[in-house]
């Protein structure tokens, strides 16, 4: 794991008073992914988690599709590639497994933020560009070894560019906590609406994010979708920047 530092990121939608900063405590970060051989480790240990016995409640049809046809465990094969087709439900279990959890979206996007060389590359013309590029191109098959993926300041590998990530609390980003609200909050995200609500209208990658977590569900598996853990346990073994 990696240790993110403390700092503040604005979110892509103005809060009740206008646009905001929220803070982020110090926390840790999986330097990667988790892959497929972690996951199918997983899953000797907790054999209720496999494909063949996981409850309808816990991932759709999708769950672990891929591995009907790969070795998940191969070191040559899919193995060290990310995980993914792997639900909410059990994308946090593997991490309660390890002593870790899911990344809440504030940390993640504050990760996130850092470009190759600075903390927070969210003004950098240049990088917003190419996590943009990323995002449209179409998901990939064969996904790349969690190894040969880009790494930000932070020491964090293939936060972008890769798959989507889940987050734990994933289903709260557009919650108000009222229906007629929550329902147009959500509409912001798919009409011309969004820019005027949004604190920087021109950066079309967090919208998509936004829009991926609002249409997503606990159960829901994607081929395109992966996750990695965190921790605010200082006692779990972590490199530092």
């Amino acid at each position: 794991m990696v240790r993110i530092n403390a700092g503040e990121y604005s979110p892509l939608f103005k809060g009740a008073d206008g646009p905001r900063r929220i803070r982020v405590e110090a926390f840790w970060l999986d330097r990667h992914a988790v892959t497929n051989a972690q996951f199918a480790a997983f899953i000797r240990a907790e054999p209720r988690w496999a494909p063949d016995n996981i409850k309808p409640v816990f991932a759709d049809d999708t769950y672990l599709d891929h591995w009907r046809e790969h070795d998940p465990t191969a070191a040559d094969g899919i193995g060290n590639q990310p995980v993914t087709n792997v639900s909410w439900f059990a994308a946090r279990a593997y991490c309660k497994a390890q002593g870790k959890r899911l990344p809440t979206e504030d940390e993640w996007e504050l990760a996130a933020a850092a470009s190759e060389t600075e903390p927070n590359g969210t003004d950098d013309a240049a990088f917003r560009a190419r996590i943009l590029e990323w995002y449209s191109k179409p998901a990939i098959t064969r996904l790349p070894a969690v190894e040969d993926t880009w790494t930000n300041y932070w020491g964090v590998s293939g936060i972008h560019g890769v798959t989507w990530e889940l987050v734990d609390d994933f289903n709260t980003a557009l919650v108000s906590g009222e229906s007629r609200g929550d329902a147009a909050l959500e509409n912001k995200l798919y009409c011309g609406a969004g820019a005027a609500a949004a604190i920087d209208p021109s950066d079309y990658a967090a919208f998509m994010r936004y829009a991926m977590r609002s249409s997503y569900r606990a159960k829901s598996t994607l081929r395109s979708l992966g996750f990695r853990c965190a921790s605010d346990n200082k006692n779990q073994t972590v490199v530092s920047q």
